[in-house]
């Protein structure tokens, strides 16, 4: 039976690992998250994986606020970066494979055709830099491993934009969404279900590098918005907002589409269009 160890267990993407393991029999699943393994402490990684020997590490641990990143880069780049490193480092000496999570933020958003994984990176925040960093870290340590980037995840549980749409509609008679941002939104059980696909075809098909995974199509922020309150039967109106007239801390890209061809052509992954994830996790 194949070992797995599964770091940030308790976020969005970790909880819906979670909840699948039982359609992988043939895996043993080991989560952690910071209460159990500091994978930033080298010596805890190291010594966790000496007493827990792993076959495949799923990194899901992330340091993902975006707007406090650029007060915080130190903390972005500790957990993003070096503690890519520690698992990078002990992987290779373990012989694990690592399959980690990584982000369309590394993309500045200049771009109107949907990226592609080798397309020029240019991060504009700090969290995009600290996760683009990860990534170089990964890539020069640890060579057998793979790279998802994907973009506007959501779950039922955790902190996240259609939890927030959610909530507000309820509160709220109107709220103001930007339209000048667009990308697509990505559904962390989806997400999960193509980590474990990737898992379950077994090493000879672990074919290591960078892949995009979202859902499929395009929207903006406000779009994403309006559906949210249509499938939820919310009465609240949305409005749309330009970019500048909703400063944040950290620079959005205004366009981050993914292409997602490689991981289909590589893994035979089918991904479901963003409105049917949506209406499946808000109806249920």
């Amino acid at each position: 039976m194949k070992q797995v160890l599964v770091t940030g267990a308790k976020g969005q993407l970790g909880q819906a690992i979670h909840q699948l393991t039982a359609h992988y029999p043939t895996f043993h699943f080991r989560f952690t998250d910071i209460d159990t393994l500091d994978i930033c402490n080298r010596d805890d990684v190291y010594a966790f994986l000496k007493s827990y020997p792993a076959d495949y590490i799923i990194n899901c641990a992330a340091y993902t606020a975006v707007d406090k990143a650029e007060s915080e880069p130190e903390m972005a780049f500790r957990i993003n970066s070096d503690a890519v490193r520690n698992l990078a480092e002990i992987a290779v000496e373990a012989g694990a494979k690592i399959i980690h999570i990584s982000t369309d933020y590394v993309f500045d958003g200049r771009s109107y055709i949907p990226y592609v994984e080798d397309d020029a990176t240019n991060p504009l925040s700090v969290y995009g830099r600290s996760k683009l960093a990860g990534e170089d870290i990964l890539q020069t340590i640890c060579p057998e491993s793979v790279i998802l980037r994907t973009a506007w995840l959501y779950a039922e549980q955790g902190a996240n934009f259609v939890n927030t749409m959610l909530r507000l509609g309820k509160e709220k008679e109107e709220l103001g969404v930007v339209f000048d941002q667009v990308g697509t939104p990505t559904y962390a059980r989806d997400l999960a279900e193509a980590i474990l696909s990737i898992l379950a075809q077994g090493e000879n098909n672990f074919a290591r590098g960078i892949y995009h995974y979202s859902n499929e199509g395009v929207c903006s922020w406000y779009d994403l918005a309006v559906k949210i309150m249509d499938l939820a039967g919310l009465r609240c109106r949305i409005n749309p907002l330009e970019t500048k007239d909703y400063p944040t801390k950290a620079v959005r890209p205004a366009y981050s589409v993914l292409n997602k061809k490689k991981i289909k052509d590589s893994y035979k992954i089918v991904i479901p269009h963003w409105e049917e994830s949506l209406r499946l996790m808000i109806k249920g």
